[in-house]
Order: C-alpha cells, then structure tokens, then sequence
C-alpha cells in the first residue's frame, strides 16, 4: 500500500516497515539530481523531522520523515548514481527503510487519490 505526504514523499507499507522515498512530483520539480545524503542505519528518526538531503543543479532540499522510527536500511545505489532518483524515483530510488514505531500512524497520511489532488 503506498501513502504519500503533502511534502512530496511516498511510503511502501510492508507491516510495520515503511520503505521511503520522494514523489515523482518532487523528483520534477527537484530537477537532475548531483547529490544525496542518506540517514545513518540505526538513526531514530521523528515525523517530519529532517532525514536526507537532495542536491540538484536547482537547489538543495530535505526530505523529512513521514513517521516515527528507526532507520533499518538505507539504498546506498542513489548515494552513488543520484540519476536513479530522477529516472525511478518511485522505484529503485527509495531512499530508506523505516521500521515504524506506531504503524497505524500511517492511516493519517494521503492516499494517492489526495496527493493527486494535492498536486494537480
């Protein structure tokens, strides 16, 4: 099930593991990225708290964390070939994995239809 935030990141929903990226919107609007820095494996991380940082030839952005938890697993592939994030960003450019402290927090986020809206 994926969730998405009105700061532009998506989560993957696997029981109490939400893997975490940025939406194709951000990735857009972000343009060709040069530069990413991941959170620590292990990192407790707090909603919409700081959790990584893009750079592109545009600007520098942070991506926030969209709930409560610890970091389990960063993708260190977008670390070494920022493109991915512009080419898959809702794919193989997650950016980490989060083991959620309260999982149910999650139904509060958008649904896809409301990020849609959101957008449009």
């Amino acid at each position: 099930m994926l969730k998405f935030t009105a700061e532009h990141e998506w989560l993957k929903l696997e029981g109490d593991v939400a893997t975490v990226g940025i939406t194709v919107h951000a990735a857009e609007q972000l343009g060709d990225l040069v530069f990413v820095e991941l959170p620590e494996v292990g990192s407790q991380l707090s909603k919409d708290g700081n959790a990584a940082t893009v750079e592109s030839v545009k600007a520098a952005s942070d991506v926030y964390c969209p709930l409560d938890g610890e970091v389990i697993e960063v993708n260190q592939t977008i670390v070494d070939d920022p493109s991915i994030v512009n080419s898959d960003p809702q794919g193989a450019a997650w950016f980490f994995k989060l083991k959620l402290k309260n999982p149910a927090d999650a139904d509060a986020l958008l649904d896809e239809a409301a990020y849609q809206e959101l957008i449009a």
